[in-house]
């Protein structure tokens, strides 16, 4: 479905241009094509979206140009925030539709991508989440696609990892009203459930910051397992919470949690952490050891990383949306945004740090693995359990 509306759109766009110009459709500026990169910088999410935005930084460090046609073009990132808010992502949406990018990536955080995709498929923008897992960014948007994979596959994945491991009481936490952990605890619990576990399920409100009577009603409750895959800001206070109290169980959580936020806040404390999550690493040397040296070497870049360069699996992923771009861009011949969305649809993308990346019709990542990892609190690092599928 969605290669036949790519197509369709480009039909009907150079119509549009043959009417207007008589041009070539190739709607570049100059020798730079833009590539928009909608993400939070501020917010729930900043801290996941900076270090996001870093991958495609330093990806754009790495390859600074593209050649399109014969023409070779300089590649210009169009950053903006959309400060983890649904109602301003629209307006950072429309920011960049605005500033003529030729394909937009992003963005951390589910929420803000389904907000956002109205605004792009008026425009006809293609999109390509990074780590946006919930199903809707692309199930109700023709527009957007992704390189991640999706909450029922990682829900699966968690609720497997669970029972396999003893845990049949599981405590599920989410954030009242978003679309990332309502949606994957919702995942999680169809799973664990199918598999013979009990769940006990709780919302807390927006602007919440005292986890204090949840963690104390999930060990009432007599749980084995705290499931509870929210921003890294509410995670911090969670594990605040946990040691005072001596949770006495482990903490799962999805891909959000995979950041040095986490690491920190658990080094020196009884906690156990476990998260599923896209990348391990030490999976490319190469890349890991470019990019921290360019922390090491950036001021500014190493701050937005949190202050060291340990090294978070949504960055990798930014490094490879940053490069699905270009290859979409060779792919259309063009920097027309409607050229760009034609060639979405077929591509494939390999030798990429986080695996290839081809497309099904719905738009999203053919992606059958997920990392498990758990935190090492007496180091603060991560260390690779094994790699699972829903099976």
């Amino acid at each position: 479905m969605k290669k036949l509306i790519a197509m369709m759109l480009t039909i009907a766009m150079a119509l549009t241009l043959c009417v207007g110009c008589g041009g070539s459709g190739d709607s570049g500026s100059g020798d730079t094509v833009k590539i928009g990169v909608f993400e939070p910088a501020s917010g729930d999410n900043g801290a996941g979206g900076k270090q996001e935005t870093l991958g495609i930084q330093y990806a754009n460090k790495v390859q600074p140009t593209v050649t399109i046609g014969d023409k070779e073009y300089n590649v210009e990132l169009a950053i903006v925030d959309n400060e983890s808010d649904n109602s301003k992502a629209v307006t950072a949406a429309q920011n960049l539709v605005s500033q003529n990018v030729s394909i937009v990536l992003g963005s951390y955080g589910s929420g803000v991508s389904i907000a956002a995709a109205d605004v792009f498929a008026d425009a006809g923008m293609p999109a390509v989440g990074v780590t946006c897992t919930n199903p809707q960014v692309t199930a109700d948007c023709e527009q957007y696609f992704r390189i991640c994979f999706l909450d029922p596959f990682q829900g699966t994945v968690l609720a497997n990892y669970a029972y396999e491991n003893g845990m049949r009481k599981a405590y599920c936490l989410s954030k009242l009203g978003d679309d990332y952990s309502v949606g994957l605890v919702n995942y999680f619990v169809e799973a664990f459930k199918g598999l013979g576990g009990e769940v006990v399920e709780e919302q807390f409100p927006d602007k919440n910051s005292d986890f204090t009577s949840y963690v104390a009603n999930a060990k009432k409750a007599g749980c084995d397992v705290f499931f509870s895959p929210v921003s890294t800001e509410a995670a911090a206070l969670i594990i605040d919470q946990a040691e005072a109290q001596s949770l006495g169980m482990p903490i799962l959580a999805g891909d959000t949690w995979d950041s040095n936020v986490i690491t920190g806040a658990a080094k020196g404390k009884n906690v156990e952490i476990v998260v599923t999550t896209f990348y391990q690493e030490g999976g490319n040397p190469e890349f890991d050891e470019g990019i921290k040296k360019w922390f090491d070497e950036d001021k500014d870049a190493k701050t937005n990383n949190g202050g060291n360069t340990d090294l978070a699996a949504v960055t990798a992923m930014g490094y490879d949306a940053y490069f699905v771009a270009l290859e979409a861009l060779k792919a259309a011949g063009s920097t027309d945004p409607a050229d760009v969305l034609a060639a979405l649809p077929d591509l494939q993308v390999s030798n990429l740090v986080c695996g290839d990346v081809s497309f099904n019709e719905t738009g999203d990542a053919n992606k059958t693995e997920a990392f498990v990892k758990r935190c090492n609190t007496e180091t603060g690092q991560w260390e690779f359990l094994k790699k699972q599928t829903a099976e």
